[in-house]
């Protein structure tokens, strides 16, 4: 019988008086925590070893949580949760505008902190493992996405970058194609609790994906806007098998 590896986590924040504490309060609660009190100390840690998920403050002296944030969830593929002091939304909606899983206001209750760090890991679980039998990608318009290596494929047979939160987004509207889908219902699948405050989340979402996988961005025939609906995945889509 082997002990489960702890969960890893990265707890970025200049403020030593909440990240000192924090970072204990999340070590008695079975995760193995390292501490950064920069962005340039995150990027430096992050080079050493990787971790399962982020936390990150918001604003900090030199380069700012938000930079941090888009080059985590666009180069490493790493589940985010942003901590903010700001009353206003502004930072909270650029944050999952670019891809940001979650955030948590300053001051926070760290048990809810906690709810919240198990409930985006389990979102940003790539799913229990699969037998050769189960789905394993799709493919659409000779576009691939394989499910496993979250891997995006063109029809020349280019992979196409893709962060986490497109990722989630491609594939709800791959697994309701030519169906209507709501903001709401996007943004749960998408972020989860809370992110239904800001419709303007998904729409920006949906823009970085037309441009990724459109023709033309400004005419998309793929992912078409429903007046008053939300989105619709106008193209037929089949499901490929594991290979092997």
């Amino acid at each position: 019988m082997t002990d489960a590896v702890p969960v890893s986590i990265l707890l970025v924040d200049d403020e030593q008086t909440l990240r000192e504490p924090l970072a204990e309060y999340l070590v008695r609660q079975g995760f193995d925590v390292r501490e950064a009190d920069s962005a340039a100390a995150a990027r430096s840690a992050l080079l050493e070893q990787d971790a399962d998920i982020v936390l990150l403050d918001v604003m900090m002296p030199g380069e700012d949580g938000l930079s941090l944030c888009r080059h985590l969830v666009e180069a490493k593929d790493l589940p985010v949760i942003l901590l903010t002091a700001k009353g206003e939304a502004t930072d909270r909606i650029v944050g999952l505008e670019i891809g940001a899983d979650d955030y948590v206001t300053k001051p926070f209750e760290p048990r809810e902190l906690v709810a919240r760090i198990r409930s985006v890991l389990r979102r940003a679980a790539r799913g229990p493992a699969t037998t050769a039998d189960e789905d394993a990608g799709y493919q659409f318009e000779g576009w691939h996405l394989d499910t496993l290596k979250r891997k995006l494929t063109d029809p020349d047979g280019a992979t196409i970058s893709i962060s986490t939160a497109e990722f989630r987004l491609l594939r709800a509207f791959l697994d309701h194609p030519r169906q209507v889908m709501d903001r709401d219902t996007l943004l749960d699948m998408v972020q989860g609790r809370e992110a239904h405050m800001f419709d303007r989340a998904v729409d920006n979402q949906v823009a970085r994906l037309r441009r990724k996988i459109e023709q033309d961005s400004r005419d998309p025939q793929l992912i078409q806007t429903v007046r008053g609906g939300g989105y619709r995945f106008a193209t037929d889509v089949r499901r490929t098998a594991k290979a092997g």
